[in-house]
């Protein structure tokens, strides 16, 4: 037998020392350990700078680890892949603690008639009353401002895209982009102002007109790239049957990217339900239940939440009020959220046969 086919029995340097698939593990784990040592040795009683020390910890003992065990390169690889799991623990764990939070604190009050009664006569100070009322000026503010959003963004975003291309359009793309930005409060004080010079009291569609000006920008920019992504194909095509330009876009680029256009629109929605300087300024709050958003001051979700809040003076029972409405405000974020999904994975394109 030649030497050609004798297999080399000395060590590959292509396969070096490698680190048990359980290290990661057991260094976070130390490095908690240790955190807390420092931690209470130190006297630190705050747990996020616990948290943060072992962050710092298991970053560096990966690190330190890996350099002697794999050498420096399978290191360096190793310490990404831990800024990244860093990275990601430092934007969950503060959304995980504040849903816990919500959920632990709202449930002691979060009922039946909590959700169908007023504060009515019930002071801030005192236990009992519900949400019904800041329920209902909620979804009509929120219900009006998205009729007066809604259809205004989007027949700007079709005109952007399927008409304009001179000064105009750039001028509307620029102001688009500049409302983006705007802070909430500042279009509570445009239509306060408003409201000063026509001598008005506050009322529910104040509110209104305040968040659709928020709202409008992001139905737009939103309803612009759904459009985008209709490919140019089934423009041409329509247009070569002799289809007139606005019938193209009535009948074939809108209800091809309807799906995109509601989602961004009830992620609109969810955005400036929980607005609270402009109800704030507009709207004012109200203990009773205001059916009509034209006449007298009305109450909202975020109001109602701030208003407990403030004027609990210390009493638990104001507290788990706003907890309880702060979980219902959340609840339906998410369903409007859920219900967004739901709509962009029904109306997606078809994949399949």
């Amino acid at each position: 037998m030649s030497n050609a086919v004798i297999a080399d029995k000395r060590p590959s340097s292509l396969h070096g020392a490698r680190l048990p698939k359980w290290s990661p593990y057991a260094i976070a784990v130390g490095s908690v350990a240790v955190a807390i040592a420092i931690g209470l040795g130190a006297g630190l009683d705050s747990r996020i700078q616990w948290g943060l020390i072992a962050a710092i910890l298991f970053v560096l003992g990966t690190y330190g680890i890996a350099a002697r065990v794999e050498g420096s390169r399978q290191a360096k690889d190793r310490i990404a892949t831990s800024l990244v799991w860093v990275a990601f623990l430092l934007a969950v764990v503060p959304l995980v603690s504040l849903i816990w939070e919500t959920v632990k604190r709202g449930v002691k009050v979060l009922d039946i008639y909590f959700l169908t009664h007023s504060m009515g006569v019930v002071a801030d100070s005192e236990p009992g009353g519900g949400i019904y009322h800041a329920i209902l000026g909620t979804l009509e503010q929120v219900g009006l401002a998205t009729l007066i959003a809604a259809p205004i963004g989007v027949l700007t975003a079709i005109y952007l895209v399927e008409y304009g291309s001179g000064n105009l359009a750039r001028a509307i793309t620029f102001f688009v982009d500049v409302m983006t930005g705007i802070p909430s409060i500042v279009a509570g004080l445009f239509i306060l102002s408003l409201m000063l010079m026509l001598e008005l009291q506050p009322f529910g569609f104040a509110g209104s007109l305040a968040l659709a000006i928020l709202m409008m920008p992001v139905v737009v920019r939103s309803t612009e790239e759904m459009l985008k992504l209709v490919p140019n194909e089934l423009r041409e095509a329509s247009l070569a049957l002799g289809v007139p330009k606005w019938r193209t876009i009535l009948k074939v680029v809108v209800p091809t990217s309807i799906g995109g256009i509601t989602t961004g629109i009830m992620l609109a929605v969810a955005r400036i339900t929980g607005e609270t300087a402009p109800v704030l300024l507009l709207v004012f709050g109200n203990s009773f239940i205001n059916a009509n958003p034209f006449e007298g001051a009305q109450a909202s979700l975020p109001l109602y939440i701030y208003q407990q809040w403030a004027n609990s003076a210390g009493n638990e029972a104001a507290y788990d009020r706003a907890w309880a409405a702060s979980l219902t405000l959340i609840a339906f974020v998410m369903i409007l959220n859920l219900v967004a999904r739901g709509i962009a994975r029904w109306k997606a394109p078809k994949t399949g046969r």
